[in-house]
């Protein structure tokens, strides 16, 4: 089971190769994202606390190279 159907906690991940390294993801979310001295995002905390879910969805929204991924089990 996977996340997304309710069988585990919700992951989230980010392809660093897609990343442009904008900061939107470290901005938006802060307790989940921040980025590396070339400004490509890490994912500070890949299994996050529903508190930032809605965080989380925003610096998806706002990535423009669409490197993150979330598989929230809500």
């Amino acid at each position: 089971m996977s996340a997304g159907d309710g069988g585990g906690p919700p992951r989230i991940s980010a392809d660093p190769d897609r990343c442009l390294g904008a900061g939107q993801c470290a901005r938006s979310a802060p307790d989940v994202f921040d980025q590396d001295d070339d400004g490509t995002v890490v994912v500070l905390r890949p299994d996050p606390p529903t508190e930032t879910h809605d965080q989380i969805r925003e610096a998806i929204y706002l990535c423009p190279s669409s490197a993150i991924s979330f598989d929230a089990a809500e």
